[in-house]
């Protein structure tokens, strides 16, 4: 490989494979802290507060949401309720709170699992998460159609 040509005054021009390393160089910092800034920017005390408790001096339970009704002829309940996961262990370090989850679609479970995201799926519906527990039970209750939830499996040791 030849040396970069000198410029009449005896400075040296950059190749070209110099200026895009440096470019792509660039973009991959930028696009890696444009990532990374809404986690660096959270509020660390907003993160740390505790769920709001249910009642006064209860702070064990509180309700996140709650509902019962008829849909399409099914009777359809269901309920999430945050349950402190333990006590900090030190000062700096805050426990998340844990939802429960409940759904039943004429007195069976619906088995439901909160996603990270903090969407819910059903064993229903699957490959598909939805905002609410809910619009859950409701798009269980339109893929069941008239078939019924099965019982939960007795579990055998």
């Amino acid at each position: 490989m030849s040396p970069t040509p000198a410029k009449p005054g005896g400075t040296r021009i950059p190749s070209r494979r110099t200026v895009l390393r440096g470019a792509f160089t660039a973009a991959v910092v930028t696009g890696t802290a444009g990532a990374l800034f809404p986690l660096l920017d959270r509020d660390p005390a907003a993160t740390a507060r505790p769920a709001p408790a249910s009642g006064p001096g209860s702070g064990t339970r509180a309700t996140a949401e709650e509902f019962a009704e008829m849909y399409r002829g099914r009777e359809i309940r269901g309920t999430a309720t945050v349950v402190p996961a333990g006590a900090p262990a030190d000062d700096r370090v805050a426990v998340a709170a844990e939802p429960v989850t409940e759904i039943r679609i004429d007195g069976r479970p619906l088995h439901v699992m909160r996603r990270a995201d903090g969407t819910y799926l059903s064993d229903v519906r699957h490959y598909e998460s939805y905002p609410t527990l809910l619009e859950t039970a409701r798009a269980a209750v339109d893929e069941l159609g008239s078939a019924r939830l099965a019982p939960p499996a007795a579990h055998h040791m």
